[in-house]
């Protein structure tokens, strides 16, 4: 069945160029789209301006269109929208939402550190409240952060004790991802999304953000990551290599690759052209889907 209504996207962080990981990630979410006769979008995620790397942007959406991957709408930068997350956080403080956070995080490790928790360097801190009797104050030093309530779950997670109040605008006057994704999706009428594996954790708060804000929800769809081999997540901090593919054989061979990751079942025989690999790879994709759907249902 088509979907004629999907509506859904790519979200590239522009600190540094697609690598295979980020490329089944793309080529993931176009095939749910094509698959279904839907429409998908390309934004760029340039929120967090000090870890943009110059020119990654353009070459971000060179490299996916030397892959056939071409948003259907005009691409969006997050870094131009810094007044329409301020009109949302305005009304999030007008229902009390919100409070200013002057803690550090050493502050927030040492305190777990007195209760014998040791904390890993990339660990995420679940806020313990210092400051959440304090007022707002819009000093560019304060981060601000939003209440999670007790008590309150979404899907198997229970916010105030897994995730805690978190940052929506940090001390240096840059809103977060969580806040900027789901005002970015409700805006641009994202129904699906397909994402990676480690984006996972993140979706329980944005589900909450989507329902205080009065936002539906989207499907979401997690794929497994590429790992490298070591076991790690391929990334630009791990120095992935960035895909610049020379012919249209090294093209088709950077698709294929992801495919097999992806599980898709390919015909034996690869076509010679990228637009008929793309249509067998969307075939490949719906029947996939087809198929799991249809031993849910049984």
């Amino acid at each position: 069945m088509l979907l004629t209504n999907y509506r859904g996207r790519f979200a590239p962080s522009p600190t540094g160029l697609l690598h295979t990981g980020s490329l089944a990630t793309a080529l993931a979410s176009w095939l749910d789209a094509k698959a279904f006769n839907g429409v998908w979008l390309v934004r760029i995620e340039d929120v967090d301006t000090t870890r943009a790397q110059p020119d990654a942007s353009e070459g971000i959406l060179q490299q996916l269109a030397l892959f056939g991957l071409l948003s259907d709408e005009p691409v969006i930068f997050q870094s131009n929208r810094y007044e329409i997350y301020a009109d949302y956080l305005t009304k999030l403080i007008k229902e009390g939402l919100i409070y200013s956070c002057t803690c550090s995080r050493k502050k927030i490790q040492d305190h777990y550190e007195i209760l014998g928790k040791n904390i890993s360097t990339h660990e995420e801190l679940v806020y313990p409240g210092f400051c959440r009797s304090q007022p707002i104050q819009f000093d560019a030093k304060q981060a601000l952060r939003i209440k999670t309530p007790e008590n309150a779950y979404v899907g198997e997670q229970l916010l105030n004790k897994e995730v805690g109040d978190f940052v929506i605008r940090r001390a240096d006057g840059i809103f977060t991802y969580q806040i900027a994704v789901v005002i970015d999706d409700h805006l641009q009428g994202i129904n699906h999304v397909v994402r990676g594996a480690d984006l996972a954790s993140n979706t329980p708060r944005q589900i909450w953000l989507q329902q205080i804000l009065g936002f539906k929800t989207p499907q979401y769809m997690h794929i497994p990551l590429i790992l490298d081999q070591h076991g790690n997540k391929l990334s630009k901090q791990n120095k992935a290599k960035p895909l610049w593919p020379k012919s249209n054989q090294e093209i088709l061979s950077c698709l294929t690759l992801v495919a097999h990751h992806l599980g898709l079942d390919l015909p034996d025989t690869q076509p010679i052209h990228l637009s008929e690999w793309l249509h067998f790879a969307v075939c490949a994709w719906r029947d996939q889907k087809n198929t799991r759907d249809a031993q849910l249902i049984a």
